[in-house]
C-alpha cells in the first residue's frame, strides 16, 4: 500500500504540471485577452478607452510578456508564495474569490452525497433482494425518471412548488431578510428552508444512477457459489447479504469519491446558475468568457490536483473495501 501511495504521489506532480501548462495554453488560444475584452465593454457603454490606458493595463497584469514568461510568473508565485494571482475582471486577488465562495460549495456537494448515498444504498439493496416486485419495478421506473430529465428543469419546477405550495423563496441559500445577517439559529433554519432545492436537483440523477448500479451488483454477487453455498450451510439471509455480497457491492459507492473532491471546486454551474447559489461554478464560467487567465486557471489546476487526489483516495479506498483488488 505504501509503495502504491508513493508511486502516485511522484507522479502527481508532473501530471498536475502537465494539465497546467495545457490549461493555460488552451485559455489563451482565443484571440486578444482579457483587455480587448474590457475595451470591447467599454465601447459598448459609450466610452472610450485609449491605447494608452490598454497598453498601461497589460503591462500591469503582464499580459505584453510571452506567454511561457506569464505561465512561469504565475506557477512560480503559487509554488513559492502560494499567491494564484490577481484577477483582472474582479480586481482581487484569485485565492480569495475562490475561498470565500468554496465553503458554500464544499457545503452543497457534501449535503447532495450523503443524500444520494443514504437514498440510493438502502434501495438498491432492497430491490436486488426483492428483484421483480412491485416496489422494484417502482423504483427502477423512478431511476429511469430520474435519469432521464434535466437537472435545470428538475430546478425550475421545485422553484415553483416550493412558491406556489409552501410560500418558500427557494432561490439562493437564503432568504432576504438573513442574507446579510450574522449567524443564528433562525439563519441556520432559513439555510435548511432553501439547501432541500440545490440537494434534490443535484442528487436525483446520482441518485438514480447508484440505485441501478447497486441492484446489477448485487444481484451478480447473489448469484455466485460462494453465497449458494453459504446459504445451504444455514446462514441467517440478512448476516450473508450484509456481511459478503453488499461489502462487494459497495464498489461503485467508493469509486465515486474520485468526483467529490473535484466536485467541490466546480460546483454544478447550470444549477447554480438558475438557483442563484454562490458557488464556484458560475465564477468559473465568467472567468472563461472575459478571457480572465489567471482565475480560470487557478480553477483548472484546482480541479485537476483534486482529481488526481480524489482517483488516488478511491482506489485506497476500493481495496480497503474490496480485499479482492491489489494496489500492488
Amino acid at each position: 500500500m505504501l509503495k502504491f501511495v508513493f508511486k502516485r504521489l511522484l507522479l502527481f506532480v508532473p501530471t498536475v504540471l502537465a494539465i497546467s501548462i495545457v490549461t493555460f495554453v488552451l485559455i489563451q488560444l482565443p484571440p486578444g485577452d482579457y483587455i480587448s475584452v474590457y475595451a470591447l465593454q467599454l465601447e459598448s457603454s459609450g466610452q472610450e478607452a485609449s491605447e494608452q490606458l490598454l497598453s498601461a493595463l497589460r503591462q500591469r497584469y503582464g499580459l505584453d510578456q510571452p506567454i511561457y514568461v506569464q505561465y512561469f510568473k504565475w506557477m512560480g508565485n503559487i509554488l513559492l508564495h502560494g499567491d494564484f494571482g490577481h484577477s483582472m475582471q474582479w480586481n482581487r486577488p484569485v485565492g480569495d474569490l475562490i475561498w470565500e465562495r468554496i465553503g458554500w460549495t464544499f457545503t452543497i456537494s457534501i449535503a447532495t452525497l450523503i443524500f444520494t448515498w443514504i437514498v440510493a444504498f438502502p434501495i438498491g439493496v432492497y430491490s436486488a433482494t426483492h428483484q421483480y416486485s412491485f416496489l422494484d419495478y417502482l423504483f427502477s421506473f423512478i431511476g429511469f425518471v430520474g435519469q432521464g430529465i434535466p437537472d435545470f428543469l428538475l430546478a425550475l419546477v421545485l422553484m415553483w412548488i416550493g412558491y406556489s405550495t409552501f410560500g418558500l423563496e427557494v432561490g439562493g441559500l437564503f432568504s432576504e431578510a438573513y442574507r446579510n445577517a450574522a449567524w443564528s439559529w433562525n439563519k441556520f433554519v432559513d439555510l435548511l428552508r432553501h439547501l432541500w432545492v440545490p440537494v434534490i436537483v443535484l442528487g436525483i440523477s446520482g441518485t438514480a444512477a447508484l440505485i441501478r448500479t447497486m441492484r446489477a451488483n448485487l444481484l451478480d454477487e447473489l448469484r455466485k457459489p460462494y453465497v449458494v453455498t453459504a446459504r445451504a450451510k444455514g446462514m441467517k439471509e440478512w448476516q450473508l447479504i450484509w456481511k459478503y455480497p453488499v461489502r462487494v457491492a459497495l464498489n461503485p459507492f467508493v469509486s465515486s469519491m474520485a468526483y467529490v473532491l473535484p466536485g467541490l471546486v466546480s460546483g454544478t454551474t447550470i444549477i447554480s446558475v438558475v438557483l442563484s447559489l454562490p458557488t464556484t461554478g458560475p465564477m468559473q464560467i465568467r472567468s472563461l468568457m472575459s478571457q480572465d487567465m489567471y482565475l480560470a486557471g487557478s480553477f483548472f489546476l484546482l480541479l485537476s490536483s483534486l482529481t488526481v487526489l480524489g482517483t488516488l483516495i478511491s482506489d485506497m479506498l476500493l481495496a480497503w473495501v474490496d480485499p479482492r483488488i491489489r494496489l500492488e
